[in-house]
């Protein structure tokens, strides 16, 4: 089942940075210089990261400043549950239902984020299916599938959970969420930011034909179009589903990692602002 949650737990620091203070972090590189987080940047919602590198051959000390988001650096502040609520009006997202249509060789395609009135019922048949149910692990009634949707639709909204519809017609199911605020994040380098994917093709006659990979990249073109500080996209199909891992390959992704997951082995597959137009 996809790793997305609506809440998330505290992540640990790894690595050689030592937690020291509720709005500091701060650590000694070996051999290397400091590293220091520290101050809020209230009006802006950010954090300045100031990074001191080893003494050059003058004795000159070089620092480069960083700005992070308050909700990505709040995950690592010692007794943090999660990043700080949201602030009002404030969309994680950046507005996923106004993203509008994008044409592919297939047709007009479009995510439209769920109503469960509208779609539990199709997206719960879906479920149902055996060849989902192996992965998704979602079988049983529509209750069942109404309880994984709900944290997302109450939550804050750093996952939306979407119909895609090709052509007017209602056919995949999708999550895009905040994979720098999931508890993916705590099992690889997430940055800022990072946007992932879940996709569930409805029909048997929309599989084993690329149609997967076709929406895959105009999902990811539409997240890199209308999301400017998103500079990667990423998702974690369970290895066993080899035609899952061949249709994000196919849809300008590459493997980054096999990586364990509470629930099953991944593929991390992440797919680069800086080469979009290449893969």
């Amino acid at each position: 089942m996809p790793s997305t949650d609506a809440s998330t737990g505290a992540d640990a620091v790894t690595g050689r940075a030592a937690v020291t203070g509720a709005d500091a972090v701060t650590g000694t590189a070996a051999d290397t210089g400091t590293t220091t987080v520290a101050g809020t940047a209230a009006a802006t919602g950010t954090t300045t990261v100031a990074v001191a590198d080893a003494f050059t051959a003058s004795g000159s000390e070089e620092t480069l400043e960083l700005l992070l988001p308050d909700e990505f650096v709040a995950r690592f502040r010692p007794g943090s549950d999660g990043p700080r609520t949201t602030p009002k009006g404030e969309d994680l997202l950046d507005s996923v239902a106004d993203w509008g249509p994008a044409a592919t060789p297939a047709g007009e395609f479009r995510l439209v984020p769920v109503e469960p009135a509208r779609d539990l019922v199709l997206i719960s048949r879906w479920m149902n299916d055996p060849a989902v149910a192996a992965f998704w692990e979602l079988p049983g009634d529509e209750e069942v599938t109404a309880a994984h949707l709900r944290p997302q639709l109450e939550g804050d909204g750093r996952s939306v959970p979407c119909m895609g519809v090709l052509d007017g017609t209602p056919m995949s199911y999708w999550e895009i969420y905040r994979a720098d605020l999931d508890p993916l994040a705590r099992h690889y380098p997430a940055r800022p930011h990072d946007t992932g994917i879940h996709l569930l093709l409805g029909g048997v006659a929309d599989r084993g034909r690329g149609l997967g990979t076709t929406l895959l990249r105009a999902v990811g073109d539409l997240v890199l179009d209308h999301r400017p500080s998103c500079a990667r996209v990423v998702a974690e199909p369970d290895l066993r589903n080899t035609p899952s891992v061949a249709a994000f390959l196919g849809a300008g992704f590459r493997f980054g990692a096999e990586i364990e997951l509470p629930t099953k082995r991944a593929a991390l597959m992440m797919r680069d602002r800086a080469h979009r137009h290449h893969l």
